[in-house]
């Protein structure tokens, strides 16, 4: 059987055939579109009869209906399936979708920051991109079952006096709260930069770059300009990520491995190889040993929701 699945997010949204693979694929721009019917419609221009679709979603999903968080959008999975003559459609928030994602992945689309021990429990996925997004993955004894949370809107826990400073800029910027998707995410990383630069005194070396290309300047130019305003940013922001990786891995007690996902972490890795990372996640205190003793890896593999969704349909009874 055919399956229509997609990954749905802020600004694209990717769409697929997929029979236990990946068929015939388009990404559109999201924000071109006033909804994902309209979406699916131009992708289905073909004619093609699908009995069943799947597509991870950027937001809370509650009994079948979606808010997107970075769209205005609302998705009815009923409402969907009727106007796209598909008999039943499934939405699963884009991390939960991930999550399932996992079980697709082969072995060189992983790599290995912490071998750990080999334990059979709970496993966590934190994935920073267009925000930060988490997803518990609970072991039932015979498997493992994803869930979705909203963890990335939690509230930042500074650690540092520096990190108390960052959080007193942000909460003057946001007015009020500042969760850390504020900081772990592609906007994030420009935050950062800003702070440095407003408030620490560091250089501008980006100049007036618009905020969207800002992330992407900043990774390519920290991971290559020793001593800049852009490698002090990444090295906050990856000292940041490993300590929030360390958070979830023992909100979830994942004793079965942490994966990190999203679209950063693979652009960056060499950062993050470089130790901040995984030392920020051991820096629990008396549970070090602990964290010491959980895997973790990067997904290397950037399509790894939409994956998830064709995973998850195609499991369905």
């Amino acid at each position: 059987m055919v399956y229509l699945i997609g990954d749905v997010g802020g600004t694209k949204t990717h769409l697929a055939f997929y029979d236990g693979s990946v068929l015939r694929e388009q990404k559109f721009p999201s924000g071109d579109y006033d909804c994902l019917a309209a979406i699916a419609k131009e992708f289905l221009a073909g004619g093609e009869k699908i009995e069943k679709a799947c597509f991870g979603i950027a937001g809370p999903v509650r009994d079948g209906r979606c808010q997107t968080t970075n769209l205005p959008w609302v998705i009815d999975a009923a409402e969907l399936g009727k106007e796209l003559g598909i008999e039943c459609v499934y939405l699963l928030n884009d991390l939960e979708a991930n999550a399932w994602g996992i079980n697709a992945l082969s072995e060189d689309q992983l790599y290995t920051l912490n071998k750990g021990e080999d334990v059979k429990g709970n496993c966590a996925l934190i994935s920073a991109g267009t925000g930060l997004g988490e997803a518990g993955i609970y072991y039932a004894g015979a498997e493992h079952r994803p869930f979705a949370t909203e963890g990335g809107h939690a509230d930042f826990a500074p650690r540092t006096d520096l990190e108390i400073e960052l959080l007193c800029y942000l909460r003057e910027r946001f007015k009020g709260h500042v969760s850390y998707e504020r900081i772990l995410s592609g906007p994030g990383l420009g935050n950062i930069y800003r702070f440095l630069v407003d408030k620490k005194g560091c250089e501008d070396v980006l100049g007036s770059v618009d905020e969207k290309s800002l992330p992407k300047m900043i990774s390519e130019r920290g991971l290559e300009a020793k001593g800049s305003t852009c490698q002090k940013a990444l090295e906050i922001f990856v000292d940041l990520y490993g300590a929030e990786a360390g958070n979830v891995a023992l909100k979830f007690l994942t004793l079965g491995g942490i994966y990190v996902g999203g679209g950063i972490a693979p652009k960056i890795l060499r950062a993050i190889q470089e130790g901040a990372f995984m030392k920020s996640f051991y820096s629990k205190g008396r549970f070090e040993g602990l964290l010491k003793s959980i895997p973790v890896r990067v997904i290397l593999e950037e399509n790894t929701a939409l994956l998830g969704a064709g995973y998850f349909v195609s499991i369905k009874k």
